[in-house]
């Protein structure tokens, strides 16, 4: 009998926490920006061959300054593309 009582007021008390009001709040929904690693998918620029690494040993230094010029301006391109394809696995997903 007594355990018949315990689960009445048991029931009575979840019960009582059921109630409902007339004045319902009604939900916040807030927007929470979560940053997702994703692998990038951009090709990695192939390295250009370099004019100074194709010359014989003992060349002359006109011939060396021409090669380390021209070196210079392939390099300085091989970089932007570099950089271009950093800046676009960078760059924010829409």
């Amino acid at each position: 009998m007594m355990t018949r009582a315990i689960y009445f007021f048991a029931a009575c008390a979840m019960a009582a926490g059921c109630t409902t009001t007339k004045e319902a709040t009604p939900v916040e929904l807030q927007k929470i920006n979560i940053a997702v690693p994703v692998p990038c998918q951009v090709a990695t620029p192939e390295r250009p061959a370099m004019p100074t690494e194709v010359l014989a040993p003992g060349v002359t230094p006109f011939v060396l300054l021409r090669a380390s010029l021209a070196e210079i301006d392939r390099r300085e391109a091989y970089e932007g593309q570099l950089a271009a394809a950093l800046a676009s696995c960078r760059a924010p997903l829409k």
